[in-house]
């Protein structure tokens, strides 16, 4: 993946010295996050028996606001701007990226897109949707509109989702295709699939309802990372040999049926709450080939 060019970003919230721990403790107390109508899937990967680090956005939260605990007191904000280091420099420009794209697109709507900031940290940080943990995965909280970053994360695409061969530069993009999901829900939240969602599963007659309306919002995320990734292609030829197939091996490998089998020997489609590996690929794939928000109408498909 070419980066050179891309612009970075001063949306960034780099929280990484106030510390809290590295990667790998189980999830503690979580500051008001709960299951009702908010999918936290880092406690539905416990119950299921999934480690909660293996689920992408482990802890995003469909609703459009009121989940903070009411007996904690609203986070700080703290400055942003552009880190400098390595790490910090590359989830810059990604969401640099993204910002030029989306705003593009939404001009062309005729439409304003005010752009999310994006947090950094190691462990665990406050959010206006409870604690973030690092073993969550990443997430967008709607409630503030920052998506929630541990990089640590990045090593795990490597490790033990085998997005990428370790060392690549193919890992770059499976690594940007995990931010461009989260900025996904953004552009919902933008266009009111979020808030119309919660009122569905909060009306849905059962929990397999409600979980599917869960895995299209979660597929109309991944169909918008491959819309980003088509303006991106466009406007800085950016891919490189081996980039988009890691991008999708990193779909296939977080996709609902294959972490249940690997967790419990068998698979619950009912449970499902992102999708199945092939529908994460394809739905990419959509938002690839396509490059329209048209193109990634989950809500619509006859079958996903």
């Amino acid at each position: 993946m070419r980066l050179d060019d891309l612009p970075e970003s001063g949306n960034i919230e780099d929280r990484r010295q106030e510390g809290g721990g590295g990667f790998g403790g189980m999830p503690g107390g979580r500051g008001g996050l709960g299951i009702g109508t908010v999918v936290v899937l880092g406690l539905v990967g416990w119950a299921l028996g999934i480690d909660p680090r293996l689920l992408i956005g482990g802890a995003e939260l469909i609703s459009g606001g009121g989940y903070q605990n009411e007996t904690q007191a609203p986070p700080r904000n703290r400055p942003t701007g552009a880190p400098q280091d390595e790490s910090g420099r590359f989830v810059a420009r990604i969401l640099g990226s993204t910002e030029v794209e989306w705003k593009d697109i939404f001009a062309k709507d005729g439409k304003t897109y005010r752009t999310p900031t994006l947090v950094i940290y190691r462990g665990t940080t406050d959010a206006h949707c409870g604690t973030a943990q690092s073993a969550m995965g990443p997430f967008y909280c709607p409630v503030d509109e920052k998506i929630y970053l541990d990089t640590s994360f990045f090593s795990e695409i490597q490790s033990r989702f085998k997005g990428c061969d370790v060392g690549s530069r193919s890992c770059n993009f499976a690594q940007a295709y995990v931010i461009a999901h989260e900025v996904g829900h953004h552009v919902q939240k933008l266009l009111g699939v979020l808030p119309r969602v919660q009122q569905q599963q909060q009306a849905s007659q059962s929990k397999a309802a409600a979980n599917h309306l869960q895995v299209q919002v979660e597929l109309q995320a991944d169909c918008f990372a491959g819309v980003w990734a088509n303006h991106s292609e466009q406007q800085w030829k950016l891919l490189e040999p081996g980039d988009v197939e890691a991008a999708l091996r990193t779909a296939a490998a977080i996709g609902d049926d294959t972490l249940q089998r690997q967790a419990q020997g068998r698979v619950v489609p009912d449970s499902f709450t992102h999708g199945s590996s092939e529908q994460r690929q394809r739905w990419f794939n959509a938002g690839f080939k396509g490059g329209t928000v048209g193109s990634c109408n989950t809500f619509a498909a006859t079958q996903l």
